[in-house]
């Protein structure tokens, strides 16, 4: 299961290359009659519906490399959310949380933005030797890294969205399977995440799976504002990740 769908869907392909990379780098008319009166002017118009954002303008919201010089930053791959899309559970509720960790956002969003981002290792010393320079090689493959996705919404669409994944978090607490295609991975349990503050609504996730005995730990977080939600899943090849708070900190900032 490691081989596949560990890279590719439950714990996303993130972590292997970009730790790699790191370590490289009107009113109503009133009454006509004489002896009526006036009718009262009508009830104010409903608000129009927000409107989602563009992708394009998603981007610009979009953490980069500029907004974290200490972290590395990689373009999405475009497959990867394809096949986040195709993903499904033996549990349909929890569908929501295999595709969050697969850069595919919940519902029907108007515009998307993705990237990955990973803490830069710390270099080895000048002068270290051979045995120092590898274990900091070690230590950039265990660094965590974070699958970023931006989703914005018409409507009340981001609102049913942070719903949808805070209802799955609850309903599949005592785990569910995780299918892409052929593959078949087995999260074990869902508890609450370390809390998050900012924007609206937040939301963060421990995710617990097994693959070849080894116990695989991935941190999810969802952050709502406004019509906006930022999905954060991140992973280490180390087995157990960290919330990737700096990142979840800066994104949240830029949003506004």
């Amino acid at each position: 299961m490691r081989s596949a769908l560990v890279r590719r869907s439950v714990l996303t392909a993130s972590a292997v290359s970009l730790a790699l990379l790191a370590t490289a780098c009107g009113a109503d008319k009133a009454d006509t009659k004489a002896d009526a009166k006036p009718s009262a002017p009508a009830a104010t118009s409903a608000a129009p519906a927000a409107k989602g954002k563009t992708d394009a303008e998603l981007a610009k919201v979009l953490l980069a490399q500029a907004d974290l010089a200490d972290h590395t930053f990689k373009a999405a791959d475009p497959a990867e959310s394809t096949a986040g899309a195709a993903s499904t559970s033996d549990k349909p509720e929890c569908k929501v949380l295999v595709q969050a960790q697969s850069f595919t956002p919940a519902g029907a969003p108007a515009g998307t933005a993705r990237t990955k981002v990973v803490a830069n290792p710390k270099a080895p010393a000048e002068g270290a030797s051979e045995e120092e320079k590898a274990k900091a090689i070690l230590g950039a493959l265990g660094s965590t890294a974070t699958a970023l996705t931006l989703a914005s919404y018409d409507g009340k669409g981001a609102e049913e969205a942070f719903a949808a994944v805070k209802t799955a978090s609850q309903k599949c607490a005592g785990g569910y399977s995780a299918n892409l295609g052929s593959d078949t991975g087995k999260i074990s349990k869902v508890t609450p995440g370390a809390a998050v503050t900012g924007g609206d609504e937040a939301l963060a996730l421990t995710v617990e799976g097994e693959a070849d005995g080894d116990k695989l730990t991935t941190q999810l977080v969802f952050v709502r504002k406004g019509n906006t939600v930022a999905t954060f899943s991140a992973l280490s090849l180390s087995g157990t990740a960290e919330q990737p708070k700096a990142v979840i900190d800066a994104q949240v900032k830029k949003l506004g």
